[in-house]
């Protein structure tokens, strides 16, 4: 750590909270999907619905941040961490009703919003130079070991007794772990400077292919983030305890090769890296759209979870869009305000994906939600080629 980050930052406080904050959503992503599933009773087109509303604040981020402008990047990222205790709080506490569960899930994932982009920037202010994809992909790899670690406790606990009164005392522990992720974030006392423009809407276009970007990488992560699992769930019938075994793999998968996505961004550059990262996706998404068509049953679904846990590796290859920003900013504010910005931009698709996903699927069958997502991943390869790179940078 001492090699990619400045000793005069508070990296070691930071990554600490990080740990904190993973833990808690280890444990409630682990058992989400099955709860909604199984105990609120939500089908596709419901579950697509919740995504549409617990993707919205990614859409207003930049409103949001307006309103923080002159907050310092990590008191933005203790705010988000405040309001994501609030929301998993909420999600302990509160009875199976769907509109109330879609409202603790939308309150807990504003506050993750908020701290998203605020992870990347801080993660790449406290970075030395020239290691700026060593540090995201070490932040990366921090946050997949918490996960990992919330995965396998779910995944233990529900293989000793599947119950669904288990799902509750996942989320009370979720919450106690996020509630200490942001007592640690407190000791985050860093002077990672405001953005010194008036506001958060950092429009420029020099970054336009990075807004695009975004757009077309926020579509077909929302496909597999939110349809993936629940494939499995309704489709194949997985269990709380199969998810979060799947989960804790994809984990340790993206824990180890994290460090060396980051470390072939800065050997080869970004470009390559973002062309060939959705290439991949087509193969991907045919296997997991046509599964069941071309095997058996339990094969089908072995193929699918082998495919969505290359999915989870390939999405490292997002990191290479910071890099690409870091590159042609000309000021650490500018780098900030422009990640914040294109996390905006990317749920502009991310929330129509999420409200007609469902639909799709429920119409048109997982194939064509599927395809969808691989045309989409096409577009951004192509587009991805596109990018002029800096003579610094190896291409």
């Amino acid at each position: 750590m001492k090699s990619i980050f400045r000793e005069n930052s508070r990296y070691k406080e930071f990554f600490a909270s990080i740990v904190m904050m993973s833990l808690g959503y280890g444990l409630y992503k682990g058992v989400l999907d099955n709860y909604l599933a199984e105990v609120v009773g939500m089908g596709e087109f419901d579950k697509g619905l919740t995504e549409f509303f617990r993707e919205l604040p990614g859409l207003l981020l930049i409103f949001i941040l307006a309103l923080l402008y002159k907050c310092t990047a990590e008191k933005i990222y203790k705010v988000g961490g405040l309001i994501m205790v609030a929301g998993m709080v909420m999600q302990a506490v509160i009875s199976p009703v769907k509109a109330l569960v879609i409202i603790a899930i939308s309150l807990y994932s504003l506050g993750e919003h908020i701290q998203l982009g605020m992870r990347s920037t801080i993660t790449l202010e406290y970075a030395k130079d020239g290691k700026g994809g060593q540090a995201l992909g070490y932040s990366s790899s921090v946050y997949q070991a918490g996960n990992l670690a919330g995965y396998i406790i779910v995944t233990l606990v529900f293989l000793a007794a599947s119950s669904a009164s288990l799902f509750r005392p996942f989320f009370i522990a979720a919450a106690i772990c996020i509630s200490v992720a942001f007592l640690m974030s407190l000791r985050v006392n860093g002077s990672a400077e405001a953005d010194k423009n008036s506001s958060r809407f950092y429009f420029r276009k020099k970054f336009t292919k990075y807004y695009m970007l975004e757009v077309f990488y926020g579509a077909r992560k929302q496909v597999f983030f939110t349809f993936g699992p629940y494939v499995l769930i309704l489709h194949y019938g997985a269990k709380a305890s199969v998810i979060s075994l799947l989960f804790a793999i994809s984990a340790v998968a993206c824990f180890f090769l994290s460090p060396q996505v980051g470390k072939l961004i800065d050997k080869i550059g970004y470009k390559p890296i973002m062309v060939a990262d959705t290439l991949i996706l087509v193969i991907v998404c045919f296997f997991y759209g046509f599964a069941d068509h071309l095997f058996p049953t339990g094969i089908a679904f072995v193929v699918c979870c082998v495919n969505y846990i290359l999915d989870s590796v390939i999405s490292l290859a997002s990191m290479a869009s910071n890099v690409y920003v870091q590159d042609i900013s000309d000021s650490k504010e500018e780098m900030r305000a422009t990640i914040s910005t294109g996390i905006s931009v990317n749920h502009l698709i991310t929330i129509l994906i999420a409200l007609f996903g469902g639909y799709i699927w429920q119409k048109l069958g997982i194939e064509t939600l599927f395809m969808i997502s691989a045309f989409l991943g096409i577009c951004n390869s192509a587009y991805a080629a596109t990018i002029k790179v800096k003579n610094k940078a190896k291409a």
